[in-house]
């Protein structure tokens, strides 16, 4: 669901495989997945735009390795050297395929570090789009994805591509977790919990404001939600 915060090894047992990568095509389960960071110490420059509605995820870097010491001064790869397509070309391949209208857009689950250890899963997008643009020192890839209605794997919802959801922003997740002390308001729990909107947003509540987010268990989140006409 959307907004729920997840250890590491819950979100690989839910994709039924080790979540090295950041970008992930095509997985067992049917659909990709990406893995993104807004921290202050993240390795790529990955942005959510548009009211939280609209991600754009930088692409990877090659490997270090011997003969490349700073894979930072190097154009991120589309090809590897025997041809095939990097995870890079794979999504890019798939985003100009979708707006040469020759395939449905790629469904994308993403998955957002909030700190060490803590990931909230930020739900499904649509990639729509892709691009390769200078950062001023080389090459790298730009993929849009734009976020769909819904908490769960949407099943015929390709017609909807343009239905927006939206994502709380990183700084307000931070803000929530550091105020509420990582835990649940009401109970105290610090498992199974969740980003809960106060008031709904369908009511008219803000992503935007850390004032209107809280963290709940699943417990109390259903409860509440059980009470909202």
């Amino acid at each position: 669901m959307r907004g729920n915060i997840i250890p590491y090894l819950e979100m690989c047992q839910n994709e039924d495989t080790n979540l090295q990568k950041g970008l992930n095509f095509r997985l067992k389960r049917g659909y990709s997945v990406i893995l993104m960071s807004r921290r202050r110490d993240a390795s790529y420059h990955d942005e959510l735009v548009e009211d939280g509605t609209v991600l754009i995820y930088e692409g990877h870097d090659v490997p270090k390795t011997k003969d490349i010491d700073d894979p930072k001064l190097v154009d991120q790869p589309e090809y590897r050297q025997s041809g095939s397509l990097t995870e890079n070309g794979k999504f890019h391949k798939a985003a100009q395929d979708f707006k040469a209208g020759v395939r449905e857009p790629e469904l994308v689950r993403v998955y957002e570090k909030i700190i060490p250890g803590v990931w909230s899963d930020n739900g499904f997008f649509y990639l729509v789009d892709s691009w390769v643009q200078s950062d001023g020192t080389r090459k790298v890839f730009k993929f849009k994805l734009r976020a769909i209605e819904g908490d769960t794997f949407p099943e015929d919802d390709v017609d909807n591509v343009m239905e927006r959801s939206r994502v709380i922003p990183t700084s307000v997740k931070l803000e929530v977790w550091k105020r509420d002390g990582g835990k649940c308001v009401i109970c105290g729990a610090t498992d199974e919990l969740h980003f809960d909107h106060i008031v709904p947003y369908s009511k008219g509540g803000t992503s935007l404001k850390a004032e209107n987010i809280q963290l709940l268990c699943a417990r109390h989140n259903l409860q509440k939600g059980a009470k909202i006409q």
